[in-house]
């Protein structure tokens, strides 16, 4: 079995193939085909997002996933919620000395296709390679360039505003832990790694009043009602029972004492809609197989105390808070 060997710095007969061999001819367009250290390209006039990210997900393959989709996937939606159409990426890349080179084939096989289905192209990149036992296998870190259709604030969002989710909660976290750990039963239960661009696509074209969206990756939908909260000002009230949670998911939370509103989602959007186009933005969702099961989960409040009030399932009323930990570690 070909493995990764150690060597230091940016050159190198290893290095060379790597590029050429490998990801040039995975992620292969007209931009990453010069081979030069900067990709050069034009854009027209107007406003773009930039954002980058570190995935150091263990295991690296998952049920729903892997490393290198979710690096794909979680650029993409960190572009999508700013209301960016995602156009470049550049991915780079740390290999721990010793990894089968057909690991990394299919991590990098799975960034392309997951690149292409997204119309995104992938034009930079590098490789380092340091000493077994000094990384965790691979990590990756990928930014990416976007251009702006519409602007989205925090501070945007009003009384009144409905709150909507895409689908179920909970599934990436919980995925990523059953494969991590043995807990003596099975389970089903999948990653919802997916790439949120082609939802909030639609939403936009609709013509509809989005106020702000986030994607509810780490700290989960606790997490996102916090911030928005306390940028906007007003409070946020969440319907525990509006709330999508797969039976599955909800068993493995109870009987593990997690909270499923703390556990980390890949391809989970917080919309905030003006209450008149809140039925149309539903109906707009739910066409969409990422959106079958989307469902209107709270209200943005009258008052300016910058909470999170979840209306329970036995009808009371509690405080909902940062989490105050990560439930699950590295798993994006």
């Amino acid at each position: 079995m070909n493995r990764i060997t150690l060597s230091y710095g940016g050159g190198g007969s290893l290095t060379h193939k790597l590029i050429t061999e490998l990801f040039a001819k995975a992620f292969k367009n007209e931009y990453l085909d010069e081979l030069d250290d900067s990709a050069v390209f034009g854009l027209d006039r107007g406003k773009y997002a930039y954002t980058t990210d570190s995935y150091v997900v263990d295991p690296i393959f998952f049920p729903g996933g892997d490393i290198g989709k979710l690096a794909v996937c979680g650029t993409v939606n960190d572009l999508a919620s700013c209301g960016a159409e995602p156009k470049f990426l550049t991915a780079g890349f740390i290999l721990e000395e010793g990894l089968p080179f057909d690991t990394l084939e299919k991590i990098v096989a799975s960034m392309g296709k997951e690149a292409r289905a997204q119309n995104v192209k992938i034009v930079a990149g590098d490789t380092k390679v340091v000493p077994k036992g000094k990384a965790d296998k691979v990590f990756i870190n990928t930014s990416g360039l976007g251009v702006v259709k519409k602007r989205l604030k925090a501070e945007s969002v009003r009384p009144g505003d409905k709150i909507l989710i895409n689908g179920p909660i909970a599934q990436h976290g919980l995925s990523i832990l059953l494969s991590r750990e043995s807990f003596g039963f099975g389970s089903s239960i999948k990653s919802d790694c997916n790439s949120l661009w082609p939802i909030v696509e639609l939403l936009l074209s609709a013509g509809l009043d989005i106020r702000f969206m986030r994607d509810a990756t780490r700290g989960g939908i606790s997490a996102v009602a916090n911030e928005v909260a306390q940028k906007s000002g007003y409070s946020l009230r969440l319907f525990e029972k509006s709330i999508p949670i797969e039976p599955q998911v909800r068993h493995l939370c109870e009987i593990l004492g997690l909270e499923p509103l703390d556990i980390a989602n890949e391809g989970k959007m917080l919309f905030f809609v003006s209450g008149r186009d809140t039925d149309r933005a539903l109906e707009v969702l739910k066409k969409h197989p990422l959106g079958k099961k989307a469902s209107v989960i709270g209200v943005v409040a009258e008052d300016k105390k910058a909470r999170v009030l979840l209306k329970t399932g036995v009808g009371g009323e509690k405080v909902l808070g940062f989490p105050v930990q990560e439930p699950i570690p590295r798993i994006c």
